[in-house]
């Protein structure tokens, strides 16, 4: 599955929006990929999962072990990648802001993980992600996404997979262009602003 076939998946899926948003980071953008929507079909889940499979497989010489996703945005597509991979699937969850395991979630020392998110803006949550599996036991030999929103400028410290990098404009709340300024911004994601 090429970047285009991807990015047609979530067109067809009224996935891929156009506004003014406001990005989980606080920054603002014209563009938003709704993964839910992308998702919500079992089948496109199934063949975008096993698409990033196969690019996370091609990246690593490791065995993998396991998939580590973040909740709630990695819940779905770390799922499906693990079932593609034929591993278990975990989730790492945020308790007073730092992500953990929890539910009887548990790594054995030196667990090979693939950490598993939908979107990459700019990383941060990834490296945190990375940071928990680690402290977890966890040894995470790379990572995957189905969309990389840096344009492959995101350094999360281990080689991200991803079915499609774009670049997508952002802004910060005090540098919103005129066009984006008379549109109301929404804030379709998940997670509250910092």
């Amino acid at each position: 599955m090429n970047s285009d076939q991807v990015l047609d998946e979530f067109r067809d899926a009224e996935a891929l929006l156009e506004g003014h948003f406001i990005l989980s980071s606080g920054l603002h953008s014209r563009t938003y990929l709704q993964c839910a929507r992308v998702l919500m079909d079992t089948k496109r889940a199934a063949r975008l999962a096993a698409a990033l499979a196969d690019k996370i497989k091609a990246a690593t010489d490791s065995k993998i072990d396991a998939v580590v996703a973040p909740a709630m945005g990695g819940l779905i597509i770390g799922h499906e990648v693990a079932r593609a991979l034929g591993v278990e699937s975990m989730f790492l969850e945020r308790v007073d802001g730092t992500f953990t395991l929890r539910r009887g979630f548990h790594l054995a020392d030196n667990t090979n993980v693939v950490m598993i998110e939908d979107i990459v803006t700019t990383g941060l949550s990834s490296r945190e992600a990375i940071a928990a599996i680690g402290a977890h036991g966890g040894n995470v030999v790379g990572a995957g996404c189905l969309i990389d929103r840096s344009g492959g400028a995101a350094d999360i410290g281990v080689t991200l997979s991803s079915l499609a990098a774009i670049t997508v404009e952002t802004f910060s709340a005090d540098d919103v262009p005129a066009d984006l300024a008379d549109v109301p911004a929404v804030k379709p994601g998940s997670r509250g602003l910092k």
